[in-house]
């Protein structure tokens, strides 16, 4: 990630820390929101158009620059020793999880039932493993990077396809902002990489606006979760049906459409 991306990533999370949206900044400095969205969009940002919204957010420039300036390459993974923790905890997995969305402590204490104190012990057991710094004031930072994943048929993997997975894809997925789709294509890897790409910008986007609405009322707000995958895959009886492998000139090379195999 650039200087820029970087500070501006720092910037946006002192944003949403200070409860911040892009349509109040916009307001103070007088310019339209979607001009706002445009200018973080687009990582283009003058010296003194950051120091401008610091000032009117009520942030410390100085301490924007210097987070920037602090922070170091993090883990896209846990250690398989920090998922077993969790996995050893309901609780304190739910709360890495929330963590991992950008949840504050009250957020959290709000839609499930653990009061401050006990939220508050299960962000110090995060930062004991390294998930998380816990800072003054019940605040954090992740400690992990934005293209974080679970480890591959780690523990925490293994329990959500044996459990989560189907309890998720139960559901008839027909009700307001709810969606299912299974869309098949034949692209290329480089293709593929670009639509993982894409999927990690969606999953940001969700989470700035998670931020957004926590200053609307609890009954203005409904729990959402995007669970997305995209693989080399096929399903196996559509496999059994495709046409037998076709020898190709050159010899001892074959030739076989369709997906490879993992």
């Amino acid at each position: 990630m650039s200087s820029p991306e970087l500070l501006l990533q720092v910037l946006r999370a002192e944003l949403r820390a200070a409860g911040v949206t892009y349509k109040v900044l916009a307001e103070r400095i007088g310019m339209s929101e979607s001009s706002m969205k445009r200018m973080f969009g687009q990582k283009d940002m003058s010296l003194s158009r950051l120091a401008q919204i610091c000032k009117v957010a009520g942030i410390a420039m100085e301490d924007v620059l210097r987070q920037a300036a602090d922070v170091a390459p993090h883990s896209d993974t846990l250690s398989l020793e920090q998922e077993r923790s969790l996995m050893a905890d309901p609780k304190l997995l739910l709360v890495a999880i929330c963590c991992l969305g950008n949840w504050t402590l009250e957020q959290i204490v709000e839609t499930y039932s653990m009061n401050e104190a006990e939220c508050l012990l299960q962000m110090l057991a995060l930062d004991k493993l390294e998930l998380i710094e816990l800072r003054p004031h019940n605040r954090y930072r992740l400690n992990v990077s934005p293209a974080f994943h679970w480890r591959p048929d780690g523990p925490v993997q293994q329990y959500f396809r044996d459990y989560v997975a189907s309890d998720y894809l139960s559901g008839s997925f027909d009700g307001i902002g709810e969606t299912l789709m299974c869309v098949p294509a034949r692209v290329s890897t480089r293709s593929a990489q670009e639509v993982v790409q894409k999927i990690q910008q969606l999953v940001a986007e969700l989470a700035r606006m998670h931020q957004d609405d926590r200053r609307l009322r609890p009954e203005e707000r409904d729990g959402f979760t995007l669970l997305v995958g995209f693989r080399s895959w096929e399903f196996s009886a559509f496999t059994a049906l495709r046409r037998p492998v076709v020898p190709v000139e050159k010899p001892g090379v074959v030739h076989q459409v369709g997906p490879r195999k993992r």
